[in-house]
């Protein structure tokens, strides 16, 4: 797979969009519905709501951030692999991708302007 970027432009977060700097290159990042049929299967879960649950007990690896970070750039229309994701560098380091991961959480089990109860 090539490290080419898909979509160009900016993130739309009303679409659960972000944008991100990785290898020095900003990139769009979506978890779409197959990208979180994609992380279900990856950590075992069976639904979305023990997929979040699994998220905001915030215990995550560098192995879970690999298949977070892939997932949300395929679903951003970015060609990589898991492998090519694990190769990449961010700004800050380790702190960086995990910032990356909690905007993308967030956009995509929390957008912006939604209502808590």
């Amino acid at each position: 797979m090539g490290g080419g970027t898909g979509k160009g432009g900016r993130a739309n977060r009303r679409r659960g969009e972000i944008e991100a700097p990785l290898d020095g290159e900003r990139r769009i990042l979506c978890l779409t519905l197959g990208a979180l049929a994609e992380l279900e299967t990856a950590f075992a879960v069976d639904d979305l709501a023990s997929l979040g649950a699994r998220f905001s007990a915030g215990r995550l690896g560098a192995a879970d951030l690999i298949r977070i970070l892939g997932a949300g750039l395929r679903g951003g229309g970015n060609l990589v692999s898991d492998e090519e994701v694990a190769e990449m560098t961010a700004e800050d380091g380790i702190a960086g991708f995990a910032r990356i991961v909690a905007d993308l959480l967030s956009a995509t089990f929390a957008p912006e302007g939604a209502q808590n109860p």
